[in-house]
C-alpha cells in the first residue's frame, strides 16, 4: 500500500488541506470541521498529517487529532518556506502552502511527534506572560529616571500594579508545581544545581518538554547551544551555534552565568577554558552547553546533582 500523507493550512476561519493521493479539501476552522477531519483520517488512516505552528491557532487541531491517535506532526514554517522556494514554489496561498506540506513531509521522511500536554500549554502561557510582564516592569522603571514631575506619580501607580501581577503570577506557577507531582520532582532535581533557582527550572521546563528524552547531541541542537561546523575545501571556518529555542537558551545563559561563579563543576571548567585563550562568551556557552547535557542527563535518570554528574558531559 503507497502512503498517504496530508498537509493542512491553519487559518483562523479554514483549513486547507492537500493530499499526496486524492483531491485537496477545505473545512471551517471550527469545533465540527475538526470532528469531521478526525472521522475522515480515522478511516483513511493516513502515514502523517502535517501542520505549521501558526501562532497557536494550530492548537485546538492539533490537540483533536492527536486524541483521535492520528499520527500529527507540527513543523516550524520558516522551514517548509525555504523549501518550497528551493524547490522553486515562489507563489503563496493556502492550498498551495498546504501541498507543500505534503512534499515537504514526503521528502524529508517526517515522523509523528506527540505535542506538548494541555497543562504544559497552560504553563508556557503563565511562562510567558510573566516574562511580558517583567519586560513591561522594566521599561516603566526606566522611563521614571527621566520623566516628568507630571507624570511620575502615573509611572509608579503603574510599577507597582505590574509588581503585583509578576508577585500573582509567580504564585500562579507555584500552584501549578504543587498540582502536578512530575513538575515538581523536575524542578526539585533542578533546584539542586548549584546556580539553579526556581523560576530558572521551570523556564527549563517550559522551554524544553523534550529534557531527558533525548540524547546529548539532540537536545543541545534543540537549545541552539551545538556549534556546527563552517567547511569548505581547505577552508576551516569557526564554529557557531545556530537556531534554536531562544527562550532556553536565555534561561541557560543565566543559570551558566551563575554556574560559573558558584558551581565548582562549571566554575572549573570556566577558568580552564579563559586560561586557555578562549574568549569570555566562548567559554560561558560552553559552560551553558555542559550545565545543558547535565540536567538532561539528571532528568532522564532521575538522579540529583553531583559533581560526578560532569563526567556525563
Amino acid at each position: 500500500m503507497s502512503e498517504l500523507y496530508v498537509g493542512i493550512d491553519v487559518c483562523k476561519a479554514r483549513l486547507d488541506g492537500a493530499l499526496s493521493e486524492g483531491e485537496p479539501f477545505s473545512v471551517e476552522n471550527d469545533e465540527a470541521g475538526h470532528r469531521q477531519l478526525c472521522e475522515r483520517f480515522c478511516a483513511a488512516r493516513p502515514t502523517l498529517i502535517v501542520m505549521e505552528a501558526s501562532g497557536g491557532l494550530e492548537r485546538a487541531l492539533a490537540g483533536q487529532l492527536t486524541a483521535a491517535g492520528l499520527p500529527l506532526r507540527v513543523v516550524n514554517p520558516r522551514q517548509v518556506r525555504r523549501f518550497a522556494q528551493a524547490a522553486g514554489i515562489l507563489a503563496k496561498t493556502d492550498r498551495l502552502d498546504a501541498q507543500v506540506l505534503v512534499r515537504f513531509a514526503q521528502a524529508m521522511r517526517l515522523e509523528p511527534r506527540p505535542i506538548v500536554s494541555e497543562q504544559m500549554q497552560a504553563l508556557q502561557a503563565v511562562i510567558a506572560r510573566r516574562r511580558q510582564l517583567q519586560e513591561m516592569l522594566t521599561m516603566e522603571r526606566n522611563r521614571l529616571h527621566l520623566a516628568h514631575q507630571g507624570v511620575r506619580k502615573d509611572l509608579k501607580q503603574s510599577i507597582r500594579w505590574l509588581e503585583k501581577r509578576l508577585k500573582s503570577t509567580d504564585e500562579d506557577i507555584g500552584g501549578m508545581l504543587r498540582e502536578s507531582g512530575i513538575w515538581r520532582d523536575q524542578v526539585q532535581l533542578l533546584e539542586s544545581v548549584p546556580g539553579i533557582a526556581q523560576v530558572t527550572s521551570v523556564k527549563l521546563l517550559a522551554a524544553l518538554p523534550e529534557l531527558g528524552k533525548l540524547n546529548r547531541r539532540q537536545i543541545s541542537a534543540l537549545a541552539g547551544v551545538a556549534p556546527f561546523n563552517r567547511d569548505s575545501g581547505r577552508w576551516r571556518g569557526k564554529r557557531k551555534i545556530y537556531g534554536g529555542r531562544a527562550e532556553a537558551r536565555t534561561a541557560l545563559y543565566m543559570a551558566a552565568l551563575v554556574g560559573s561563579r558558584h558551581n565548582p563543576v562549571l566554575k572549573a571548567f570556566y577558568q580552564r577554558l579563559r586560561s586557555a585563550g578562549k574568549p569570555a562568551k566562548v567559554a560561558l556557552v560552553a559552560c551553558m552547553r555542559k550545565l545543558l547535557i547535565i540536567i538532561n542527563t539528571m532528568l532522564r535518570e532521575g538522579r540529583p546533582w553531583s559533581p560526578q554528574l560532569n563526567q556525563a558531559a
